[in-house]
């Protein structure tokens, strides 16, 4: 695998100086000889000009987070990221590759998740490149190398989670957002590595059941809601009829006997886990009648 070899080239700010004045010289030698007919002057003036003009193509810039891959004769020779002028040989040929930080949005995927439930999901991805010489010629185009390793990477992990847990302790795309980011990031910064991007950041920008199954999907988790919900209130109605008993007992109120105490018991929990007011009755005669 080729890795980047960053090199500093020859300043190009005196060379280039240097370049225009032998350009400029070299062609009013050829017209002051041209014009006296001086030979021996215009013919090596217009040589001199013509090599320094072959090498004025030798000149580049290189940007702030930029990099400038250099090769001569397909060979490569390394990379210039020190941004200014600079100059190398003319015949080396220069790529540009951007060193900033980039962001890359999927689309929105159609997958089923481990329970084969059709799901959208989508994600966004924030990369750079980090190895020039690697993004350059270990793949045939980095940028979409890391669009379709992005999504492969996502469909991947969406298939090897439910959407949602119901109740259970498995990893949840829907509840467990953290721990699915670390995973995608994972999974990235193993596809990309070979192309020389790091990856920065990725994280689920969208995430929602396929319209077909969509109704049906809410149906479910309202029900678990309300299962949920009924658990809470049942677990605090006994609490409070537990301690209505005990209280009861230990101030020496009144004196259950079993039916008694479970037809208390029973009312006590109507009224704390219906969903309306309940009406009073009230009873002018004994406990047993």
């Amino acid at each position: 695998m080729l890795r980047e070899i960053e090199i500093k080239p020859a300043g190009g700010v005196p060379i280039a100086i240097g370049l225009s004045v032998g350009v400029l010289a070299g062609l009013y030698g050829f017209y002051v000889g041209a014009r006296s007919d001086d030979f021996a002057l215009a013919i090596p003036s217009v040589l001199f000009a013509l090599v320094a003009g072959l090498l004025l193509p030798g000149l580049f810039t290189v940007e702030p987070n930029e990099g400038k891959a250099l090769t001569l004769f397909g060979t490569y020779t390394g990379t210039v990221r020190q941004a200014g002028l600079w100059w190398v040989n003319p015949f080396m040929q220069k790529t540009s590759v951007s060193l900033r930080v980039r962001n890359f949005e999927t689309n929105k995927l159609k997958v089923n998740d481990a329970h084969s439930n059709p799901v959208e999901i989508g994600a966004i991805v924030v990369w750079r490149v980090t190895d020039t010489a690697e993004a350059l010629y270990e793949v045939n185009d980095y940028v979409q190398y890391v669009a379709v390793q992005s999504e492969s990477a996502l469909r991947a992990l969406a298939s090897q989670h439910p959407y949602d847990a119901h109740g259970s302790d498995a990893i949840a795309l829907s509840t467990h957002q953290d721990e699915v980011n670390r995973g995608l990031a994972g999974a990235l910064v193993d596809r990309l590595a070979k192309a020389g991007v790091e990856v920065i950041e990725a994280r689920i920008s969208h995430l929602a059941y396929s319209p077909e199954i969509a109704a049906a999907m809410l149906q479910r988790q309202q029900a678990s809601a309300i299962v949920a919900a009924r658990q809470t209130i049942v677990e605090g109605a006994v609490g409070m009829v537990e301690l209505a008993l005990a209280a009861l007992k230990e101030r020496d109120i009144v004196d259950l006997d079993g039916e008694r105490k479970a037809a208390m018991v029973s009312n006590l929990l109507v009224v704390l886990c219906s969903e309306r007011s309940t009406q009073p009755v009230v009873n002018t005669g004994s406990l047993y009648t």
